[in-house]
């Protein structure tokens, strides 16, 4: 432990199982305190707050496409901690795997909405509670995939929502850099990470696309977050930053 993030306070959705879960880890590890949201898994959150201590974390239950639920957020983030300095939207789901003249509005839109729209919920809550808590100063970090760079053609939704959620970012920190507000907006993009949304029939075709010849951990991931969260990335803004296991290089 070092300290990075000491004296900060992160809201993580997603943030109690998979990738967010190791982000939050790694925050509570460098001496965050987290605010993590899920919409369904409840009991996992719950098993979040008693590891890391209820000094350190809180546990709020949010359906990230409603923006009802993120001010209930906000308000339960402002309440124990009084502000908030990382925003990281990580919650998301995958898509429908299949022709796209398949696919239904109704299954499109359920990926958009929690993607690509809690996304944008989540930058403008966090921006305005940062510029009402913070000094108009913080790290917005979206979580989005290598399918946001390349697209998968299998889930076209996914890739959709992955890539707008690329450029929502780029928007995002060039219009708070333009009007300048100090608070920085970043992509990461991972690869193939080892969690349970991974089929075990699939695990050994999986590894054999990744040049390093094996996948991800969740921490790989929250360590970037780590970095994108405190004062040593001030001059990363709007930049993108690809997990993979070398898959794109």
């Amino acid at each position: 432990m070092t300290n990075r993030l000491k004296d900060k306070v992160a809201v993580i959705t997603g943030g109690v199982a998979g990738i967010g879960l190791g982000i939050a880890e790694c925050y509570v590890a460098e001496g965050a305190k987290v605010v993590l949201t899920a919409n369904h898994n409840v009991e996992g959150g719950q098993d979040a707050v008693n590891k890391f201590g209820e000094d350190n974390a809180l546990f709020v239950q949010q359906d990230v496409s409603k923006e009802d639920d993120w001010k209930k957020v906000m308000d339960a983030t402002i309440a124990k901690f009084g502000k908030l300095d990382i925003m990281v939207n990580n919650a998301g789901i995958g898509g429908q795997s299949g022709p796209i003249e398949d696919l239904s509005l109704e299954d499109w839109q359920k990926v958009i909405d929690i993607n690509l729209t809690g996304n944008f919920l989540g930058e403008k809550f966090a921006i305005k509670t940062m510029k009402a808590h913070n000094d108009s100063k913080g790290s917005i970090i979206n979580i989005s995939s290598v399918a946001g760079l390349i697209g998968l053609p299998s889930v076209p939704e996914y890739s959709a929502s992955k890539g707008g959620t690329r450029l929502l970012t780029h928007a995002t920190a060039l219009n708070l850099a333009q009007r300048h507000i100090d608070i920085r907006v970043n992509s990461v993009h991972p690869g193939w990470i080892d969690t349970a949304i991974i089929p075990d029939n699939m695990r050994e075709a999986v590894v054999k696309t990744i040049p390093v010849g094996h996948m991800g951990e969740p921490k790989d991931i929250g360590e970037v977050c780590v970095f994108l969260g405190s004062d040593e990335s001030k001059f990363a803004d709007g930049a993108e930053f690809t997990i993979d296991g070398a898959q794109r290089a």
